[in-house]
């Protein structure tokens, strides 16, 4: 499992190997099952996660129960509770995986010691941070004008993996649209 992420991290840096295998040695193999929630809302975010193999998504419940999808998370891609992680708050979201996946974890204080210590792993921090930034302006900006069909075109551009390891009824939380509306867009692609 560790191939994975020390490839990510060649491409994404200029770490040496003996730099990369110290970052890889404070990483710890997890594995989740299937719809295991591995960030409970109202808890706070100690642990940053690197898909192997899998997906995950961060979503919260609103007042009416309805759950909201913010992000979902592939392979090779960082992901957890980002504001929680940051600010030591209790999260208001849910880190589940959903399907079964291979995680490489690290908790927030080697997180940070090694961004303390490696500028290069500094810069992808700084990339996650961008990253996370622009999906959610882009998110925004999609709900204040796209059409529904805009906005499953936006989504097939920005992860064309998506529609097709995700269930009709989480793209559509998502998306911010129902069900049932989701497949009648997906009729008109």
């Amino acid at each position: 499992m560790f191939p994975t992420l020390h490839n990510y991290l060649s491409q994404k840096s200029s770490l040496s190997d003996t730099e990369i295998s110290h970052v890889l040695s404070h990483f710890v193999v997890q594995k989740a099952k299937r719809k295991e929630i591995l960030i409970d809302c109202n808890a706070v975010s100690n642990h940053f996660y690197f898909i192997v193999e899998g997906a995950v998504r961060i979503y919260s419940i609103n007042s009416e129960g309805l759950e909201l999808s913010r992000f979902f998370a592939f392979e090779n891609i960082f992901c957890t509770a980002l504001p929680s992680f940051i600010d030591q708050q209790p999260t208001n979201e849910y880190l589940q995986a959903i399907e079964h996946s291979r995680l490489l974890v690290i908790n927030r204080k080697d997180f940070y010691k090694l961004v303390d210590e490696y500028h290069e792993f500094e810069r992808i921090y700084r990339k996650i941070l961008e990253f996370s930034f622009i999906n959610n302006q882009q998110r925004i900006y999609s709900y204040q004008g796209y059409t529904a069909l805009e906005r499953v075109r936006l989504l097939i551009k920005m992860q064309p993996q998506f529609l097709l390891r995700v269930s009709n009824k989480l793209a559509a939380s998502y998306l911010g649209m129902s069900p049932s509306t989701l497949s009648r867009t997906k009729l008109k692609l």
